[in-house]
């Protein structure tokens, strides 16, 4: 059991140890990644979800599902051990598996975007752990990056094509406007036990 003394006369029985993210360099190649979104072009991308907060539209992406059965198994067992890894040296979180495939995200300048958000479901799937990687060059556009917020400013996440970013469903996160060219990313939900 691990205690700090606190001036306020707190007395925690635990110390929170969780990292607020991670990340996993050249998961995947430049030639991976093209082939990954050559795949998502051919099933095809419809709108997402459109999103509503006080009245704005916070989400502007098209988007496609994708499943081991689409010639991605690879894609499946790579992301799977690298997830397991992480999720053991940063996060120790209870996991059991990927929900609902990988969602192939396009962002299109002037105004793909998703404004700031939870992954975490109300009386849904208990997703623990999120996970986005960056499929495009980020030579090849303007805007679109990834931030995570624990507080009034966030964090830019790695940008490098083939890296992973894997953080806790419940961080409120965001993908900014792009303003030149397009974006691709592959979204993931780990889901696992309630949280006690």
């Amino acid at each position: 059991m691990l205690r700090k003394k606190y001036a306020n006369g707190a007395w925690p029985f635990y110390i929170d140890q969780i990292e607020d993210y991670a990340y996993w360099e050249n998961l995947f190649t430049k030639e991976e990644c093209e082939k990954i979104i050559k795949i998502a072009y051919k099933k095809g991308l419809t709108q997402g979800t459109t999103i509503k907060k006080e009245g704005q539209v916070i989400r502007n992406s098209e988007v496609s599902w994708l499943y081991a059965s689409d010639n991605l198994e690879w894609v499946f067992r790579r992301v799977t051990d690298a997830v397991v890894d992480l999720n053991d040296k940063f996060f120790k979180f209870d996991i059991f598996g990927l929900c609902d495939g990988f969602q192939f995200t396009n962002y299109k300048a002037p105004s793909g975007k998703y404004g700031k958000h939870i992954d975490k479901l109300y009386k849904g799937t208990i997703r623990k752990l999120s996970g986005s990687i960056q499929l495009t060059n980020p030579k090849e556009y303007n805007g679109g990056e990834l931030y995570l917020y624990q507080g009034s400013k966030g964090d830019l996440m790695n940008q490098k094509q083939g890296t992973l970013v894997l953080f806790p469903s419940y961080t409120l996160h965001e993908v900014k406007p792009v303003t030149k060219g397009e974006r691709n990313s592959l979204v993931f939900w780990v889901t696992g036990k309630q949280f006690k």
